[in-house]
């Protein structure tokens, strides 16, 4: 009797361990995140500070790869084919949302190919001038830009970069004309807009926030929904009197399309203590970062809504599509 009962009692043991998720001793192995811009980027830091916590609170080892190349899009098509383990881990910016409508043949589906883990952090777009401008306001500019466009270029870090498209919606939305001037970074372009060239610039907060505290350019208006704690005394576009010009800069969290849900629970839950740490809040902000840390939900809804907007700012600023 004791015998059999010893049987049966192993045998629900067994049961009971076959049933456990497959993914129940995760993470058993290394895991790599992949930063699909070069180093010592935003994107590329903000991936380390995370991978080190994780690191360090999951006892295994995350570690960072960067694959750049093509706006982002080569490092992110690496995760999107990657197992659907939890051991392939993507860290992105808002070239995530813009890509699908910049390239005509964009090489991953964002709603598809990817598993939403959370939007870590986000930093506003800022619309900067040079201090001759005699502007003090985004009213102000305005109203100089349509008096004579020609004279008040716009600078921006890029083609397809989300400086880039909030300053095509900006002048959209007011009927301007002036020539926007696409640079290969943020940092030609702030030095232009410091030294004149093109007296008006769209720009992520980090690299022009330096040059506004330092009275260098003037910050009329940043495009978040509320003001940021890099920069506090200078008002929102909505407080200028614009609204609808939201736009930021995200560093959002990724896994492959399939990642069991007891992995994509345990990586948000994680990652979303992670970014509300003292020293990481305090890092984000020297980065010029606020802190977000979402739900999948919450942050798949994001994804959708920026998808959306670039698409229809690309089209109706004619952005030319990149083949």
């Amino acid at each position: 009797m004791k015998r059999t009962l010893g049987f049966f009692a192993a045998a629900l043991l067994a049961a009971a361990v076959g049933a456990a998720p497959a993914s129940a001793a995760y993470p058993d192995h290394p895991v790599k995140v992949i930063v699909p811009f070069a180093p010592a980027g935003p994107t590329d830091v903000m991936a380390r500070l995370i991978a080190q916590k994780l690191s360090e609170s999951l006892k295994q080892q995350f570690y960072v790869e960067n694959h750049p190349g093509a706006g982002g899009n080569i490092g992110m098509v690496q995760v999107a084919r990657a197992d659907k383990d939890g051991y392939t881990i993507l860290v992105a910016s808002s070239s995530y949302t813009v890509n699908p409508s910049l390239y005509a043949k964009n090489p991953y589906d964002a709603f598809k190919d990817f598993q939403p883990i959370t939007l870590a952090a986000a930093s506003p777009n800022i619309l900067v001038v040079n201090t001759d401008v005699p502007a003090k306001s985004v009213k102000e500019l305005v109203d100089l830009m349509k008096k004579d466009p020609g004279k008040y270029s716009v600078a921006n870090p890029g083609v397809g970069t989300t400086p880039q498209l909030a300053a095509e919606l900006f002048k959209l939305t007011n009927s301007l004309t002036s020539p926007s001037v696409p640079f290969g970074g943020a940092g030609p372009a702030i030095q232009s807009a410091v030294g004149g060239h093109t007296p008006v610039a769209f720009s992520a907060l980090p690299p022009a926030a330096t040059q506004v505290t330092g009275g260098k350019l003037r910050g009329l208006a940043v495009t978040s929904a509320k003001r940021s704690s890099t920069l506090p005394d200078v008002p929102t576009m909505a407080e200028a009197g614009f609204k609808g010009q939201e736009s930021e800069t995200m560093q959002g969290i990724f896994v492959p399309a399939g990642t069991p849900k007891d992995i994509v629970d345990l990586l948000n839950k994680e990652i979303v203590r992670i970014m509300n740490l003292p020293d990481v809040k305090e890092k984000c902000a020297q980065l010029g970062f606020d802190v977000v840390a979402n739900t999948p939900a919450e942050f798949a809804t994001y994804i959708k809504t920026d998808v959306e907007k670039w698409e229809k700012v690309i089209k109706d600023a004619k952005v030319p599509q990149i083949p």
